[in-house]
């Protein structure tokens, strides 16, 4: 079942995100541009921007670094990071997952479903695959035993496959066939009424941000560029681990999600690249 995942209430002048959170979306959203590295410095300074503190940030890549997501690397006598392999796979596994949420799935594809059963002695092996799932947007119709779109099926596989767990797992291709209602099973799958307030959440913080772009964005220096692409960033990218993007015939016909990738591709399309001219410019030490 879906958790509550909402983000905490954020004061003016606060940072707009964990700054564990916020370190990813920057790195996820910048830093392959920049060739994959970047200074700790020049991090500092664009976290700043944010409202993350030197002291946050330091905390932050190191706990990136110990999960092996980043790596230490000295360029021209200066300190920074550099992503990993596994840090540029996991990025590029969510940029699938954060833009493919836009598309809902077809519902005539049908389902994959993911069964799993792991022993107690192995209990952490458990957790494992069950976070993962979740990750990947997948619903829990029993102990083990989750669902979700067709399309998600080879990102299951994979995942099972790289972290050497498909001894404990079988992965079906499958379509529902009964008795009760589909609308019911997704459902007890996946909270709905939790989803809607969170879109609904994003909508009255995101509607007031695009209008001002819509009206004054040639106006607006691009350092508020990239603060507003990037807060909104770190507020959509919870949703495709909560909605894996269900087909449009199982969910209400005024269905807040619809809006919300609507606005979130507008958001970004009108400030997203000039968030990426503020990074560069900062990167380069000129002001943008």
């Amino acid at each position: 079942m879906a958790q509550d995942r909402r983000p905490p209430e954020t004061p003016a002048g606060s940072p707009v995100g964990q700054p564990r959170d916020l370190i990813v979306d920057v790195y996820g959203a910048y830093l392959r541009a920049l060739g994959g590295w970047i200074s700790i410095a020049d991090t500092i300074r664009l976290l700043a921007d944010l409202g993350v503190d030197e002291q946050s940030v330091r905390a932050s890549i190191s706990r990136l670094k110990r999960r092996g997501r980043v790596v230490r690397e000295v360029r021209r006598n200066v300190v920074g990071y550099a992503l990993s392999d596994l840090g540029r796979q996991r990025l590029e596994e969510a940029d699938r997952r954060i833009y493919r949420a836009y598309q809902p799935a077809d519902l005539a594809d049908g389902w994959v479903v993911v069964m799993f059963s792991v022993p107690e002695r192995e209990r952490a092996n458990r957790y494992l695959i069950r976070s993962r799932l979740q990750w990947l947007g997948f619903g829990m119709q029993g102990t083990g035993a989750w669902i979700a779109p067709r399309r998600l099926a080879e990102d299951a596989e994979q995942m099972l496959e790289r972290l050497g767990l498909t001894a404990y797992a079988d992965v079906f291709a499958a379509h529902y066939r009964g008795f009760g209602e589909l609308r019911d099973l997704v459902a007890r799958a996946w909270d709905l009424d939790e989803l809607r307030a969170l879109y609904s959440e994003f909508l009255a913080a995101q509607v007031p941000v695009r209008d001002r772009w819509r009206d004054a964005g040639d106006g607006l220096p691009d350092r508020d560029a990239f603060v507003d692409f990037t807060t909104a960033l770190s507020q959509w990218r919870k949703f495709p681990f909560l909605d894996p993007g269900l087909p449009v015939e199982l969910l209400p016909p005024d269905w807040e999600g619809r809006t919300a990738a609507a606005l979130f591709a507008e958001l970004s399309g009108l400030t997203e690249k000039r968030a990426q001219r503020h990074v560069d410019a900062t990167v380069a030490g000129t002001p943008a």
